[in-house]
């Protein structure tokens, strides 16, 4: 037999993690790895949080996991912390931000239907996007690469230049529900949308009854320096999709919606046998009760200063390998001249220093949150001796 045990759709490096320690990951090796993935934008606490491991030992030993035909004092505690953190009346607990991104497009597409206009399905998404793995969220992806091998995609999405608003407006036709956008694209490169763009997406979708869909499962919690980034835009959206950060590392998503947005969504017309399991939830409630502060959230954008004010001083020491840094928060992106991930394997393998390629030719940061000073240092020197030790690959 020639497959692997594990199905070989992912492109596994050498690396081996065995054993996780606050910012560092160990290989079995033994060798110390200074994490800045995060197991993409997973692990917000870092890895071995006291408290949210507490948490999880402490809900496993009383309840794992009962169906949601009962009820859940465990789902309706977080879903009211997460109601009175944010712009949304109601909470759905999924397992995955592929998840929690097909119940935005499903409570989109209700909140038109329900009402009697079945014409109403349609979603305007946004080039370069990245929404998810399954066929409704790679069919709301405009990447060729996710479609190949998997077609025909779902009907019901069309794509417009990321931050073009003109374009956007332009789209809007007798289909059209709403719009689904990240308000930092993350695999497209860590691209912030304009200010303009965001409010003008809210306008358009007041203007012509649509449904304004943020995908934050990548920007949520924190990870911008606000709880979530639309509060840095001054707008709120009708729904929005949540996950990683939000467990922690334990799996967890939530869709969130207003009431109005969610009027279609009534018994029977969306479910999930694990999606707001009571560990799930106790994850959720340990993660929340750590960075839903103003404490930790003023730290994230403190510590994304003087990140930030470092990689702009280091990059102009290697003009030909870098060009610029963007992003919000500590979902920063350093634009290379060439593909990165040549470069992120050279970081890892020779200097034990974890990132991840992403679109743009971006090299992307998404550390734990929980990092300080002594992990910002360690981070620079590493890189610093990545960047001097570092053979560009030819164009």
């Amino acid at each position: 037999m020639s497959i692997t045990p594990l199905m070989p759709v992912y492109p596994r490096c050498a690396f081996r993690p065995v054993r996780g320690e606050h910012c560092h990951l160990i290989g079995e090796d033994g060798r110390r790895y200074l994490d800045f993935a995060a197991g993409i934008a997973v692990n917000i606490l870092g890895h071995s949080h006291p408290g949210l491991i507490g948490a999880i030992q402490k809900q496993a030993e009383t309840l794992m996991h009962v169906s949601n035909l009962y009820g859940s004092p465990q789902g309706e505690k977080l879903a009211q912390r997460l109601v009175d953190l944010t712009f949304a009346d109601t909470v759905f607990f999924t397992n995955s931000g592929a998840e929690a991104v097909e119940c935005a497009i499903k409570t989109a597409r209700a909140y038109h239907q329900h009402a009697g206009d079945t014409q109403r399905y349609e979603l305007i998404t946004f080039n370069n996007a990245f929404h998810g793995r399954t066929m409704a969220t790679i069919s709301a992806s405009s990447q060729d690469k996710m479609h190949k091998g998997f077609m025909p995609l779902l009907e019901g999405f069309k794509y417009v230049d990321f931050d073009d608003l003109d374009g956007a407006r332009a789209a809007i036709g007798p289909h059209t529900a709403g719009f689904l956008v990240e308000p930092v694209q993350g695999e497209g490169g860590i691209r912030p949308a304009s200010d303009a763009f965001m409010k003008g997406l809210r306008d358009l979708a007041d203007a012509n009854d649509l449904m304004l869909v943020l995908d934050e499962v990548q920007t949520g919690v924190a990870r911008t320096g606000t709880m979530y980034a639309y509060e840095q835009y001054g707008i709120e959206p009708d729904i929005l999709a949540t996950a990683k950060g939000i467990g922690g590392g334990f799996p967890l998503g939530a869709c969130l919606a207003t009431e109005k947005a969610a009027r279609g969504m009534q018994i029977g017309s969306h479910g999930s046998t694990y999606g707001g399991n009571p560990l799930a939830m106790a994850a959720g409630e340990a993660v929340l009760g750590a960075v839903a502060n103003d404490e930790f959230l003023g730290h994230v954008r403190t510590t994304s200063d003087r990140l930030r004010a470092r990689l702009e001083q280091f990059i102009g020491n290697y003009p030909e390998l870098f060009e610029l840094v963007r992003g919000k928060g500590l979902m920063l992106g350093v634009k290379m001249r060439q593909e990165p991930r040549a470069f992120v394997a050279h970081l890892r393998d020779n200097h034990q220093l974890l990132t991840v390629a992403a679109g743009d030719n971006t090299l992307r940061l998404v550390p734990p949150l929980v990092i300080g000073d002594a992990e910002i240092e360690e981070f620079m020197d590493k890189l610093s001796a990545g960047a001097a030790s570092y053979a560009p690959v030819a164009a």
